[in-house]
């Protein structure tokens, strides 16, 4: 099949799953025929390990979609799919630039469409396809157009036709054609400008020969000085952060036991000022580390220091899930309190592909590079996974179990209040689960509207 034969099918494809249905199974429906679609569509010399892994993480991103039909589950679809796109037509490309073309193809979207030329066969067609779209097609799109127009502006106009009933929403139905022929025009038609495609080289992982050569970045600084100026900074930040850490873990672990929302607090700031210190303890490697020094033989000490200062940044993140761990034994599992892991642990990714970078010369945009790509897992991740089932399941074992704190602000807990209501034979509980009004929502909805989930509770 050609582009417009794509574009025209999934438009189709979209009005026949979203016309008069709300966003539920029908978005994970077709962000997997999205995803076949683009696999058939792929030349095999395009079809790499990264696009397998995207494929795969498409489909089950679809399903994930079907089942939950929450945020963190569309985001991993939308991601999955215009990364899938993305890398099926430029498999070099780096995953930084896909906001970029992302932005560009929706502003500059209406002209390319008007291009027909661009993306219509430019060959001749057969009689029949002209006849069906010069005789029926082009004015059947122009008379429903204008006369909704017209009913909408003239009661009498309207009136003519009430003798004609048909079941049919036309705005809405218009509404989906516009929005489906726009997704799917810019995902299978989509343009990568030519400053996009000059970006992507600077936005490589290794040095190229000139970068090795040693000279000073800056007029006004000489190499030697720019470099003892690296050592004695890293040396005084090595010393403040070892204050640091002592300081840091007596307050969190020999301190006074304080109330549960003031240790909250403290702990959220505490969790706060490491993450903030990371970032800038990265921005620091980043600031010396970004050119000549990666290939300096005289810079070993200052290599050396930076090392020690990623450690002892992993030891403060280490020591901030310590105290975290220790928080949820205390007090049981929260959705703040598991996000406090993830973004610690990010953290430490980030620590790790500084050393990598020091250590394999690589350049600045290495991190970017690669923490975006760990930042698309964390959302698969939290896509995937039962959060607010986990939390409410381990939760149940404690004595202080918050019952209606789980029922009103957890997500996707039902089936493990339910079990908890068996195990309790609290059969008014039960009743109350399958009664939430959430729930009977969901299982009134129209069948391509349904989240799977609440589909299952009984």
């Amino acid at each position: 099949m050609k582009t417009h034969h794509y574009i025209f099918l999934t438009t189709l494809l979209f009005v026949i799953v979203f016309y008069d249905q709300n966003v539920g199974l029908n978005l994970g429906i077709i962000g997997i025929i999205y995803a076949v679609l683009t696999l058939f569509r792929t030349p095999k010399r395009n079809r790499t390990k990264t696009f397998i892994f995207l494929f795969i993480a498409s489909i089950l991103s679809g399903i994930a979609f079907a089942w939950y039909g929450d945020f963190p589950s569309f985001l991993a679809v939308a991601a999955s799919l215009l990364l899938l796109g993305y890398r099926s037509r430029n498999r070099r490309m780096k995953m930084l630039l896909l906001i970029p073309v992302f932005v560009t193809n929706c502003f500059t979207s209406f002209f390319r469409i008007l291009n027909f030329d661009a993306w219509l066969p430019k060959r001749n067609v057969s009689g029949l396809w002209q006849k069906t779209l010069a005789f029926v097609i082009i004015p059947l799109i122009l008379i429903s157009v204008f006369f909704g127009i017209y009913s909408a502006g003239s009661d009498h106009f309207a009136s003519l036709f009430t003798n004609i009933e048909l079941d049919l929403n036309f705005w809405q139905l218009l509404a989906m054609i516009v929005l489906g022929f726009f997704i799917a025009f810019n995902y299978w038609n989509f343009a990568v400008e030519r400053f996009i495609y000059k970006s992507n080289l600077l936005l490589d992982n290794n040095f190229g020969e000139k970068d090795k050569i040693q000279k000073a970045t800056y007029s006004f600084l000489a190499l030697d000085a720019e470099r003892m100026s690296g050592v004695i900074s890293l040396f005084a930040l090595n010393i403040l952060l070892v204050f640091f850490i002592i300081t840091y873990n007596y307050e969190q672990f020999y301190e006074s036991v304080k109330s549960p929302v003031k240790l909250s607090e403290e702990t959220h700031e505490r969790v706060n000022a490491v993450i903030m210190s990371i970032i800038m303890s990265i921005v620091v490697i980043m600031f010396y580390f970004k050119s000549s020094f990666n290939f300096d033989p005289k810079a070993a000490l200052m290599k050396l220091l930076a090392k020690i200062w990623i450690f002892l940044n992993a030891v403060l993140v280490i020591s901030a899930m310590i105290k975290n761990s220790e928080y949820i034994i205390n007090y049981g599992f929260t959705y703040k309190r598991l996000g406090v892991y993830a973004f610690l642990i990010l953290a430490l990714v980030g620590l790790i592909t500084a050393f990598i970078k020091i250590q394999k010369q690589k350049r600045n945009t290495f991190l970017f590079n690669t923490m975006a790509w760990y930042i698309y897992g964390v959302i698969l991740v939290c896509s995937y996974i039962n959060w607010g089932g986990i939390i409410t399941s381990e939760n149940m074992k404690r004595k202080d179990f918050a019952l209606n704190y789980h029922k009103t602000q957890i997500n996707f807990s039902e089936k493990q209040l339910l079990k908890y209501a068996e195990e309790k034979h609290n059969h008014a509980l039960k009743s109350e689960i399958l009664n939430l009004e959430r729930v009977k929502f969901q299982q009134n909805e129209k069948v391509l509207s349904k989240v799977l989930y609440y589909q299952n509770l009984k």
